[in-house]
């Protein structure tokens, strides 16, 4: 089974425009990666749809990932950080305009802190049915398992990162969390031992992206990662490459 043939919802990009404001962490600032050069990357690929995520590097501006969303037009979504006492009126306008998820950035900041992540899921949910999106260690996901598990919609990137994480992951999935089949490059584990083990538990989960442009990951995305997807996900693609991520993203 091929991974272009299908229509992809790219479930893990950013958009980086130095237009917008960027914050420079530890004399790190990423280059520009455009709509445009966006589209240029991946025009090998049957793109359909996708979740543009703002990166910590964008903290709490909104302006970038609001005009990536208007150039970019239907079937794409935004995911952004948020400070945890963001009004409730500023929640449901960023949810017209597209964003349908709060980034917890916990493995290089630029979000709101973990200590706010229970009440700002349920908040953002009750308000605009948005849900929560964590980039974290898989080994700290035993710590924030209780935290994560009853609430009514989450997702991991990139796998967990950490091979040692990974039984706690499948019982998050069991529990309903969403998996990102994203940055290959920059996971530590056997990646096509942790997609079957997540496809074993739950298909739905598994959600199909790019994480380009791939900022300070040791190997930037590459197209052969989807067909490495392909091989491991079998009967499963159409869900994995579009159907999970278009259902949890809600377009």
């Amino acid at each position: 089974m091929t991974a272009k043939a299908r229509p992809f919802f790219d479930a893990h990009f950013h958009v980086i425009d130095s237009r917008f404001p960027l914050v420079e962490q530890d004399g790190y600032l990423p280059a520009d990666f455009t709509v445009r050069q966006y589209r240029e990357r991946t025009a090998a690929l049957d793109v359909a749809g996708g979740a543009v995520v703002s990166g910590s590097f964008q903290g709490f501006d909104q302006t970038c990932l609001l005009d990536a969303l208007s150039q970019l037009g239907p079937g794409f979504v935004g995911v952004t950080q948020i400070p945890h006492d963001l009004p409730d009126e500023q929640v449901a306008l960023l949810a017209e305009r597209g964003v349908r998820g709060v980034r917890f950035n916990l493995r290089r900041g630029g979000s709101a802190r973990v200590e706010h992540l229970d009440t700002l899921a349920r908040r953002v949910h009750d308000v605009a049915g948005m849900h929560i999106e964590l980039y974290a260690d898989a080994r700290d996901l035993p710590g924030l398992a209780g935290i994560l598990a009853p609430l009514p919609a989450v997702s991991v990137d990139h796998l967990g990162l950490h091979p040692d994480g990974l039984p706690c992951l499948l019982e998050l999935v069991e529990r309903g969390v969403r998996v990102k089949a994203t940055g290959f490059g920059r996971v530590e584990r056997d990646v096509p031992q942790v997609l079957r083990a997540v496809l074993d538990v739950d298909p739905t989960a598994l959600m199909a992206g790019t994480d380009l442009p791939s900022t300070r990951a040791p190997r930037p995305f590459a197209e052969s990662d989807l067909e490495l997807l392909a091989e491991v996900a079998g009967e499963h693609l159409d869900g994995v490459m579009y159907g999970n991520a278009a259902a949890f993203y809600r377009v």
